[in-house]
Order: C-alpha cells, then structure tokens, then sequence
C-alpha cells in the first residue's frame, strides 16, 4: 500500500508545474521551498495515514524532500529517485513493524 500511495503522490497528485517549480531555478510563481514542501507533504500524509504513525509521516516528508532536492541538485535519475523513495517505504514497514512487536 505505501509503494501504491507513493506513486499516486507523485504521479497523480504531482502537476507538471509542481513538478518543474519543487526546483531551485524553476520556480516562476512561487519559491521553489514551498512546491518542494508540499509535494513531500503529501507523501508524508499518505505515510502517517497509512501506518497510523505521525513520526513515520514526518520522516517521509523530511526524506522525500531531500531526496527531491537531491534529484533537483544532482540531476540523477528518475530509477535512481524512484528506487531511493521505495526504499524509504521498506524502512518504514521494517520500523512499523518492530513498533508493533
């Protein structure tokens, strides 16, 4: 469920100009800080509801964010951007579950 989450937030909820603005240089109507936020926050939401943990959220926003960045600043790609987010939900299920033991 958090892969199938993940890629509904960033393919589904993310526009093309969320997109292009989440990075430094190509905003045009807002700070690139703010697309960049709230795109991760999304993600984080899908985390927290997901796992009914709000910390785990958080992380997720946290680690989307600077992976993102990362993407933006770096310029690697989409694989290696996509497989750095998936394993961040692995992560995520390992510490769910040792939580819940």
């Amino acid at each position: 469920m958090l892969a199938l989450a993940h890629f509904v937030c960033d393919f589904g909820l993310q526009t093309d100009r969320m997109a292009r603005e989440k990075i430094a240089g190509g905003d045009v109507t807002l700070n690139w800080r703010w697309w960049l936020v709230s795109h991760a926050a999304t993600h984080g939401l899908a985390v927290a509801l997901l796992t009914g943990i709000p910390l785990l959220g958080l992380a997720e926003t946290v680690l989307h964010a600077i992976i993102d960045w990362s993407k933006g600043r770096l310029r690697f790609s989409l694989a290696l951007d996509q497989s750095l987010h998936l394993a961040c939900k692995l992560l995520w299920v390992v510490l769910w579950v040792s939580i819940q033991s």
